[in-house]
């Protein structure tokens, strides 16, 4: 059995997943660009306010780093499949750098500022997906969940930091918030250039096509592989219901204490409480528990997610709704990065990046259409009462999905599969005389690998 499916007894420590030079390069760069897109979030909504005096445009210079992922984020990531992880990631960060820059400049029209940010947020696509599918090439088996989950955590934390931060230096000055976020691309290029070494781009296995066609592949290896589709659908699923607290938090905070400074402490309060609950997750389940334990959860916490928030149907007190949706944060730090971790693993390398793209862009898509069905429906009837029954439904969708789970085995056979067919990818074929050697690229599988046949559609 190779690395990547034998379970150890313990699970990988702190220490073993930082030992690795190269991952320490990558977490130090991904928790910089991460905190500088938040402060440049408080930053540049705050801005656009002052110029425009419209709620909808600082609304929409919000929502702007969700377009590309809406509009091409699979297209997008399908070019970090084409070339070399780091290059990829250096490119994006020196492409986002100038924009940020060129808007703390100031004096610029709202509709310039919101083309300059939409223009910047397209890098993070291929940046975000060459990052998750560099990963499993520098950590394998637990240190690769415990590395996932680590970075799940921190980006809850940067997300709170960026947050509180940015706004208060938004209030003394946007621009140089925006030119804080700018510097950390810079900085980010320069540690991933010298910290980590040079991969050559896999291709695939039936050879580089149209990018359509290469983003089309994405989508089918994720939808049409039994294990890889039970992990997309579970994850898309547990989605819709997380996200619900912190998408109506200023309107559930005006139903509970009116307006004022209570309602602007309540609305915080059940915004952080979700990242707080994730990073609290996140530490204990990735460090906490054995590997196959963490594994067994998966469903537990699947169902926990939407069943946490079901009591919000009593209308309870502002305390007790935070509460919740911080048990909610846990259980989905319980599940992301273990399903991530074997979704990772479970695909040939030179598909990782589109199908994360394919994954990251079905979690903004599932997300932004959770906190709109609810909004819609809070028009008509209260947000607690919304909340609750929205969750209770989710309760028994995510039962439904947790019966039909995949055992574990299928998963390691799916695993070892990817494996094969990885270094198979990348097993050069033999010089012939006149003809220089190359990657080996062998005619395509379309279908799932036989040792997943038989299960179930999920």
């Amino acid at each position: 059995m190779s690395d990547e499916t034998h379970v150890p007894e313990r699970p990988a420590t702190f220490r073993e997943v930082f030992a690795q030079r190269e991952y320490r390069a990558v977490f130090a760069a991904t928790v910089l660009t991460w905190t500088g897109d938040y402060l440049a979030k408080a930053a540049v909504t705050l801005l656009v306010y002052q110029q425009s005096q419209s709620v909808a445009l600082s609304a929409a210079a919000f929502a702007t780093s969700y377009l590309p992922w809406l509009l091409g984020g699979p297209l997008l990531t399908t070019l970090a499949d084409r070339y070399p992880y780091r290059t990829v990631m250096v490119v994006c960060d020196l492409v986002r750098l100038p924009l940020y820059a060129t808007i703390a400049i100031g004096g610029l029209d709202t509709p310039v500022i919101l083309a300059l940010l939409f223009a910047a947020t397209l890098a993070n696509p291929p940046s975000q997906a060459a990052r998750s599918a560099m990963l499993p090439l520098l950590l394998t088996g637990d240190r690769l969940i415990v590395a996932l989950s680590l970075h799940a955590s921190a980006g809850q934390a940067a997300q709170i930091a960026g947050y509180v931060v940015g706004a208060g230096i938004a209030l003394y000055s946007p621009a140089l918030a925006l030119l804080i976020n700018a510097a950390t691309f810079g900085l980010s290029a320069l540690i991933i250039w010298f910290g980590v070494r040079h991969r050559p781009a896999v291709p695939p296995e039936d050879g580089r096509r149209h990018l359509l066609r290469e983003t089309a592949a994405g989508f089918a290896m994720v939808f049409g592989t039994p294990v890889l589709r039970a992990i997309a659908i579970l994850v898309f699923c547990a989605m819709l219901f997380a996200i619900v607290p912190e998408g109506l938090a200023a309107a559930w905070a005006t139903e509970l204490v009116g307006t004022g400074a209570g309602r602007s402490a309540t609305q915080a309060l059940i915004m952080i409480a979700a990242p707080a609950g994730f990073i609290l997750g996140g530490l204990l389940v990735g460090r906490g528990l054995r590997p196959e334990l963490r594994r067994a959860l998966i469903r537990p916490f699947a169902v926990l997610a939407p069943l946490a928030l079901v009591p919000a149907v009593f209308n309870p007190p502002p305390v007790v709704v935070a509460l919740l949706a911080a048990v909610a944060g846990v259980a989905v730090a319980g599940l992301l990065p273990v399903t991530n971790g074997l979704f990772v693993l479970a695909l040939p390398q030179g598909y990782r990046a589109r199908a994360n793209g394919v994954m990251n862009t079905g979690v903004q898509v599932m997300q932004g259409a959770a906190v709109l069905a609810t909004g819609v429906l809070a028009d008509r009837f209260t947000i607690p009462r919304v909340v609750g029954l929205w969750s209770l439904a989710g309760v028994l969708l995510m039962l439904l999905l947790a019966l039909r789970w995949p055992a574990a085995q299928r998963f390691d056979a799916a695993i070892a599969e990817a494996r094969r067919r990885s270094e198979q990818a990348a097993t050069p074929v033999p010089a012939t005389p006149g003809r220089p050697a190359e990657q080996r690229t062998p005619p395509p599988n379309p279908r799932p690998p036989s040792s997943e046949a038989g299960i179930g559609a999920v």
